[in-house]
């Protein structure tokens, strides 16, 4: 295995152990050069799956292709990369369990946007401008409105109040956390 910091080839396991799932083995890393560690993960590929783009073209469905979109959407967020990598698990667990090898694009957009909604708004109004291909700020006024709206509506349902009742602007922000 190759060190990410100098590209030495030599590295040991210093610890090698099964995820939570049980669908990959964790293995942390030293480079026998520099010293530093990291973490490597050894998984099964059997997902073959095809994603159809807009264009009606194919790919290859890649997780990693996927993990960089969410590591960009949520860069300097107060996310983990465990939380990232439980994401695609989801998602991935979700596309296999399709009675078709074949899937479009935006569906599997949707299956991340939905659970980068729930893990943090302002990461999925990042991913959802580019997934959606947003061209002005009005794009995002929108987005964020509707956002905002889905909030309320939660929180309306979690507080137990009926949504036919409750005039616009009633509810605090405190009553929305």
């Amino acid at each position: 295995m190759k060190c990410p910091y100098c590209a030495h080839q030599e590295t040991n396991v210093i610890d090698s152990r099964e995820s939570g799932e049980q669908d990959a083995i964790r293995r942390r890393r030293v480079c026998a050069k520099c010293e530093k560690r990291f973490t490597t993960y050894e998984r099964v590929e059997d997902i073959d799956l095809k994603v159809i783009k807009k264009d009606g073209s194919k790919e290859d469905f890649s997780r990693e292709k996927l993990k960089r979109g969410i590591t960009k959407a949520t860069w300097k967020r107060p996310i983990s990369m465990s939380d990232i990598d439980d994401l695609l698990d989801d998602i991935e667990l979700k596309l296999r369990q399709k009675k078709t090898s074949q899937v479009k694009s935006w569906e599997v957009g949707n299956l991340v946007i939905n659970r980068l909604r729930k893990l943090d708004p302002l990461s999925y109004l990042l991913f959802a401008s580019v997934y959606r291909d947003f061209t002005s700020v009005a794009d995002f006024a929108q987005e964020l409105e509707r956002l905002q709206k889905l909030e309320a509506d939660q929180a309306t349902t979690r507080l137990g109040i009926d949504q036919s009742t409750v005039k616009p602007g009633v509810l605090d922000k405190e009553d929305q956390s």
